[in-house]
């Protein structure tokens, strides 16, 4: 039996082509936050799950015995939000940092910000840069 490649791993697909799936002001955005991005974590773009755009890489297994890769910091633009990939429990870790970040919304490992234009730019730098930090151990 074959064994299938797992849904969130790196891809082949052009960076270009998906921030050119964003339209509108978002466009503009997703530019941003992919220069961010490259800021924060010193690496190059890879396309994870052919949507998600991501920055490093990183090796975790749970004490189920799962285990995987992922992006050490990822993101992903759509039509009307910008979804960006953080460590684990983020907004408990660093809620001031939230609190000054502006509209937003958080799940567990995953920030929602519908305008990049409407955020401190600063508090999402630091929040990129915590989570960066704690996903690697540094």
């Amino acid at each position: 039996m074959a064994t299938r490649t797992p849904a969130m791993s790196p891809s082949e697909v052009p960076v270009g082509s998906v921030l050119d799936r964003v339209t509108g002001p978002r466009r503009d955005e997703a530019d941003q936050l992919l220069a961010l991005h490259q800021e924060v974590s010193g690496e190059s773009p890879v396309v994870w799950a052919n949507r998600i755009i991501g920055f490093g890489e990183q090796r975790y297994e749970y004490e189920s015995g799962h285990a995987g890769t992922m992006p050490v910091l990822a993101f992903a633009s759509g039509s009307t939000k910008h979804t960006l990939y953080l460590v684990s429990d983020f907004a408990e870790r660093w809620p001031e940092t939230l609190e000054a970040l502006g509209p937003h919304r958080a799940s567990k490992a995953c920030l929602y910000v519908t305008r990049l234009s409407k955020v401190n730019h600063a508090a999402l730098r630091e929040l990129l840069e915590l989570s960066r930090r704690a996903t690697l151990g540094s």
